[in-house]
């Protein structure tokens, strides 16, 4: 079930304001809400509209509205959808800048190895770590480059 903006802002002021409040919300109270510019007979046909729809109810007569059990269930999944997608924002900007960081040290990797002619290795930094290690040695040296690694235990 979809909701146009206006009946949304509506749905949600009622909701907002009926956590707060304990108390039912009348067309009165939403109508003094910030970002709502609308007059109380508008928001009262926005209601009635709610309530056919079975996400409001209106506990008496002369009560305000409150959110429906099929109301809260789809303000929950609301908001659920919008963790769900910055989640899901948060995952694609970390692998954005995983990648991003992968390319910085082959960069780095390259420019060190030309301008000192040792063979350079470098080790990305994993999660739970945060120390970077770069190795760098000469070929000329008595033993290889590898080896040097290989006695250090590092492979």
């Amino acid at each position: 079930m979809r909701l146009d903006d206006r009946k949304w802002k509506i749905f949600n002021a009622i909701i907002k304001t009926y956590l707060e409040t304990g108390e039912p919300v009348g067309s009165r109270t939403i109508s003094k809400y910030a970002d709502l510019n609308l007059s109380s007979a508008t928001i009262r046909n926005e209601m009635a509209d709610l309530e056919e729809m079975g996400l409001i109810i209106q506990p008496h007569t002369s009560a305000g509205r409150i959110p429906s059990d099929q109301g809260y269930r789809m303000y929950v999944d609301y908001l659920m959808e919008q963790k769900d997608k910055e989640v899901k924002e948060m995952q694609n900007m970390m692998i954005q800048k995983q990648d991003r960081m992968e390319s910085v040290l082959k960069q780095v990797v390259k420019v060190l190895a030309n301008n000192t002619n040792y063979a350079t290795m470098i080790s990305a930094p994993q999660y739970h770590r945060t120390k970077l290690k770069l190795y760098s040695s000469p070929l000329s040296v008595r033993h290889s480059f590898w080896q040097w690694l290989w006695q250090r235990a590092i492979l």
